[in-house]
């Protein structure tokens, strides 16, 4: 057959079939076993042949989808805040997982518990340098486009920077900026506001926050740099406040005093009296009571508190980002989707006013003068975020039951659960001398 390839179209159909026929006899080449067969395999990534480098990052995040910040050692019904971030460092080869939060140096700014949010957080910690070589003009990684894509989108990175060795995103900050959002129905603000400006300063805080015995604190000693009441958008109000360093839930036992006070069941002075831990505590001479020992209240609502920023000195950190464009069209199609939901959710209340009218409004008392010391009817006490306690007889704050004294809760800390935590610590240092 004389006939080439090229010239098929000339070929007799006897010719085309015999041709068929060579070609189904012929040995058959797996191009793809071919290919894989001379694929190089992947080279193990390691850390070790590049460079560390400390960074500071920016990042804001939805606290209501989260068991909180922390990174938890069990399981935790909803992820963390710093898991998921430290999930996508890894992801994106920045950090060594292998290696733990320990192996990065990594550091927070601030703890915000389940539920609460940020918009201005800060963590510290060693990455690798990836993809830097030892050239003047080589271009800086994209740390907030890389970790963008990995991230959900309840998680956005806002900008970095590089930072000293020795830099801490804790120790180096110079203060933290809360922000708490409320509606201001059945509450009188000027109270609010002169409740709040009593916290200006240095004072105990020990009955405005929650006690936690594993951190043996024995100073309580915190100063307020800025409190005051403005209002926002859509008729609501924040509580701005602004300190060097805060406790355990402190802003939201912060808040629920403000509520109280907002009702006008309690005064403005109660603040103060809750600072006067003990004898010259507080300068107001009105004060007769010493209040060393907490009163039983429950705190406000964490959905509405948010950690809106973390300061630092200009010659600590210089925030810069990338050309992420996406990054504002992504936040405010959020924003355009809770808008709506807020809409939607007014008319369902519209629509049921129709055959449930609203019930009367007892507070604020300085109003209303409605008197609710007759405990004739149940009235609910505010507690932020659309929640309250329903309460049918009020107890005065400064009359309630005290809870231990900060000495005792410690001591008992120490000498029961502390004592067997230093023993496993102990068992587990001595086992590991002798491996």
């Amino acid at each position: 057959m004389t006939n080439s390839p090229s010239s098929y179209e000339n070929w007799t159909r006897e010719e085309l079939i015999a041709r068929l026929a060579q070609l189904d006899d012929s040995p058959k080449l797996n191009t793809a076993t071919a290919a894989s067969s001379k694929k190089i395999p992947d080279k193990p990534f390691s850390f070790a042949s590049y460079s560390r480098r400390k960074i500071a990052l920016k990042f804001c995040y939805s606290g209501w989808e989260y068991n909180g910040l922390a990174h938890q050692l069990g399981p935790t019904p909803l992820p963390t805040v710093e898991g998921t971030l430290f999930d996508a460092l890894a992801h994106a080869r920045l950090i060594d997982s292998s290696a733990g939060f320990e192996g990065c140096g990594f550091e927070r700014c601030g703890r915000t518990d389940k539920g609460v949010s940020a918009a201005g957080q800060v963590v510290s910690l060693w990455t690798s340098n990836t993809s830097i070589a030892p050239v003047a003009d080589t271009p800086e990684l994209r740390y907030v486009s890389i970790l963008n894509r990995v991230l959900p989108p309840t998680i956005r990175v806002l900008a970095w920077s590089p930072v000293q060795d020795d830099f801490s995103a804790r120790f180096n900050c110079r203060y933290r900026h809360y922000k708490y959002f409320f509606s201001p129905t059945g509450l009188d603000l000027s109270l609010m506001r002169e409740g709040a400006s009593r916290l200006v300063g240095e004072h105990d805080f020990r009955n405005l926050c929650k006690l936690d015995p594993a951190k043996q604190i024995t100073s309580f000693k915190r100063r307020i740099i800025r409190a005051d009441i403005s209002p926002v958008r859509d008729g609501m109000y924040v509580f701005d406040l602004v300190g060097t360093a805060f406790l355990y839930h402190q802003v939201r036992h912060i808040m629920a005093i403000l509520f109280l006070v907002g009702t006008g069941i309690e005064c403005p002075s109660v603040v103060t009296a809750l600072l006067n831990v003990a004898s010259g505590a507080e300068t107001d001479p009105s004060l007769l009571e010493v209040v060393d020992r907490k009163p039983e209240y429950q705190m406000a609502d964490g959905l509405p508190l948010m950690l809106w920023d973390c300061g630092y000195s200009e010659n600590d950190v210089q925030w810069q980002t990338d050309s992420e464009a996406n990054l504002y069209h992504e936040l405010d199609a959020i924003l355009a989707r809770s808008t709506v939901h807020n809409v939607l959710d007014s008319h369902f209340l519209e629509a049921a006013a129709q055959y449930h009218p609203p019930p009367p409004q007892p507070f604020p008392l300085s109003t209303t003068g409605v008197d609710i010391s007759s405990g004739s009817e149940a009235f609910n006490i505010p507690l932020g975020g659309g929640t309250s306690k329903r309460v049918v007889t009020y107890v005065p704050l400064l009359e309630r039951k005290r809870l231990e004294s900060v000495e005792v809760v410690n001591e008992r800390w120490r000498i029961g659960k502390g004592m067997r935590r230093e023993e496993r610590r102990r068992e587990v240092e001595e086992e590991s001398s002798l491996t």
